[in-house]
């Protein structure tokens, strides 16, 4: 990625171009500007559809090997997604369907399942 199409990404008026960027650019080298993507993401997107959606998506290709953005993208969700219209698909797509019944036992072993299912369900588990 050169310095005019990183410029061009920081136009990006929701997210949607940088999430377009990665997905069409995941075997071509973006892990190398990941972080660079990732922060133009969380900057521009303040409702958090493409935060979360890149999230489902980098889950979907390599969740081990992309973790650690997995992890920043999630924690960026749950501050972006105040009417939580995304965090339910978010929650299914990382914890799996039956993640409210596993509920108990995701809170206690991941801090960010807590939050977002906290946000979902605030009378608790």
């Amino acid at each position: 990625m050169d310095s005019q199409q990183l410029n061009k990404l920081k136009q990006d008026e929701n997210g949607l171009l940088t999430y377009e960027y990665i997905a069409n650019n995941i075997y071509n080298g973006v892990e190398d500007v990941m972080d660079e993507l990732i922060d133009n993401m969380i900057a521009v997107d303040k409702t958090g559809q493409f935060v979360v959606s890149t999230a489902r998506y980098l889950n979907a290709i390599d969740k081990d090997k992309f973790a650690p953005h997995i992890d920043r993208l999630i924690k960026a969700a749950i501050v972006a997604d105040r009417e939580r219209s995304y965090l339910p698909d978010l929650a299914a797509s990382i914890w799996g369907n039956d993640y409210k019944e596993k509920a108990s036992q995701l809170s206690a072993i991941d801090d960010n399942f807590r939050r977002i299912y906290k946000r979902l369900y605030p009378i608790g588990i």
